[in-house]
């Protein structure tokens, strides 16, 4: 069974994972998540957690394609990206400011010599009828808590008030589909 952790940074999620990521990390199998080293219908299981928004809305078709190409059928696509609605709504309740907004959305991170900055941002409808338009079906809201990967905390799990996942608000959209 082929899992990946796709955009995985320096989260180690163990055995029995492949880890990718641009970085440059010990732990890494390969460094290119837009071209997979491996063959149509082998990979049981990518999860990627909040790597989407680095692409732009045209860009993140091509990449989409190519995670759907080495997924078996019936393979689990899950992914987790900055919850639009999410801070929306706390903005405008005023429980958090626009600074507080700003890395979620624009996401400026280092990249070799260059920095990479979030593209852009979704909501479930967005990035249904993306999935959708794609040929993945069964898109579905996941709990992070029912997942294989539940005790490594990553941004899947990211909460206002910080790491308060009892009664804070969850600010990542976590979405599964199927291929």
């Amino acid at each position: 069974m082929i899992k990946i952790h796709m955009g995985c940074g320096w989260r180690n999620f163990g055995p029995g994972w492949i880890h990718i990521d641009g970085g440059d990390y010990k732990h890494l199998d390969s460094n290119s998540i837009t071209c997979l080293p491996y063959e149509n219908n082998s990979v049981s299981l990518i999860y990627a957690s909040h790597v989407l928004a680095y692409f732009d809305r045209e860009e993140v078709v091509a990449l989409l394609e190519e995670w759907k190409r080495v997924l078996k059928t019936g393979a689990i696509l899950r992914l987790a990206v900055p919850n639009f609605q999410a801070y929306v709504k706390l903005y405008q309740s005023k429980q958090i400011t626009l600074d507080q907004c700003l890395g979620p959305f624009y996401g400026k991170m280092a990249m070799g010599e260059s920095s990479i900055y979030h593209k852009t941002v979704y909501d479930f409808n967005s990035l249904k009828s993306l999935l959708e338009k794609l040929g993945f079906n069964n898109i579905i809201k996941y709990k992070w808590q029912e997942t294989e990967h539940c005790a490594r905390d990553d941004h899947s799990q990211a909460y206002i008030p910080h790491m308060d996942k009892n009664h804070g608000t969850l600010m990542s959209l976590n979405v599964e589909c199927f291929k």
